[in-house]
Formats: structure tokens, C-alpha cells, sequence
């Protein structure tokens, strides 16, 4: 995994620089995540390693699949990663890509797991004190997850905060045995 993230950093930076430069940051978000999913795909993963399948042949295949939103530049990109055998490592530049963009815009993504679905009062009482917390606008993604049982788990970044009643209950178990 390391591997892979460091052979996707410069590809990542360059292409923020570009989006940055063209002031096209959201769509280059949305063309690399389509990408992404497509060469995650384990019919496509497949030819990413069949030495059948030419890198001009992955290429036309990733921006065909992509459709409209992918422009010249987006076309010219998956060639680049394609010629160099680097297709593979598109969900990590996606990944730096959006650490990048998050950083630029002074925002973070936070998932909100919750046991129950939570209200937008209360979405919006978690988000401005994040906001506070974390002195960076806050993109709150609400899940639903039942074997939480009750409370809630939010993770921004590198933060986590397990207000989850099962995880409590392993905290209590782990104290407990030690």
C-alpha cells in the first residue's frame, strides 16, 4: 500500500497544480473518482496486468468508460498512466487528489456513524462544533450503522471519536481483561 502512495504522489500533484490552475477542482474530482471505480473494477483490474492489452487499448477503454468528463487533458492523463503501467494506482492519486483539494479549500470531510438517523438539527450542532474544533469548514457524510448499537462514531482525518455504545462496551471489556 505505501508503495502504491508513493508512486501516486507526484501523479496527484501534478494534477491538483493542473485542476488548481484551470480552476477545475471539482471536476477533475469527479472524472478521477470516476476512473477510480472504473480501473477498481475487477473486469478492468484484470486487463490493467494482461499482457494482451495494450496501454493505448486501457487508455481508449478508461476514457470511453468515462465518457463525458473527460476533456483533453483528463484523455492525455489516463494515456500518461497507462504508458507507465500506473493505472493500478488511480484509487490512491484520487485519495492524495481529495487530501490536496480538502487542504486548498480549508475543509475536511467527516463521516458521522450513527446507530440512529440523525437529525440536520443535530447534523448541524456536530458540524458547526467540528467546524470550531477543527478550524476548517466541515463536509458532514451521515451513515447509518445498526451494529453500533446506539451513540455514534465520527472520523475526521486521522481524528476519531467512538461515542458508539459497542465501542464502549470493548473499552470496558478491554479494561476489564487487562
Amino acid at each position: 500500500m505505501a508503495e502504491k502512495v508513493t508512486i501516486a504522489r507526484p501523479y496527484a500533484k501534478a494534477v491538483f497544480a493542473l485542476a488548481c490552475e484551470r480552476e477545475k477542482l471539482a471536476q477533475w474530482s469527479e472524472f478521477l473518482g470516476i476512473a477510480a471505480g472504473i480501473v477498481s473494477d475487477g473486469r478492468v483490474a484484470d486487463l490493467l496486468n494482461s499482457p494482451r492489452v495494450t496501454s493505448a487499448e486501457l487508455a481508449d477503454l478508461i476514457i470511453d468508460l468515462c465518457a463525458d468528463r473527460a476533456d483533453e487533458l483528463a484523455g492525455n492523463f489516463i494515456r500518461v498512466l497507462a504508458q507507465y503501467r500506473r493505472l493500478n494506482v488511480l484509487p490512491e492519486v484520487v485519495s492524495l487528489f481529495e487530501a490536496l483539494r480538502a487542504e486548498y479549500e480549508n475543509s475536511v470531510d467527516v463521516s458521522l456513524i450513527s446507530a440512529l438517523p440523525v437529525s440536520q438539527a443535530q447534523q448541524d450542532k456536530i458540524a458547526a462544533a467540528l467546524r470550531k474544533r477543527l478550524g476548517r469548514d466541515v463536509r458532514l457524510h451521515c451513515e447509518i450503522d445498526e451494529s453500533l448499537i446506539g451513540g455514534a462514531v465520527i472520523r475526521a482525518g486521522d481524528l476519531v471519536i467512538d461515542g458508539s455504545l459497542s465501542g464502549r462496551l470493548a473499552r470496558l471489556a478491554t479494561e476489564l481483561t487487562h
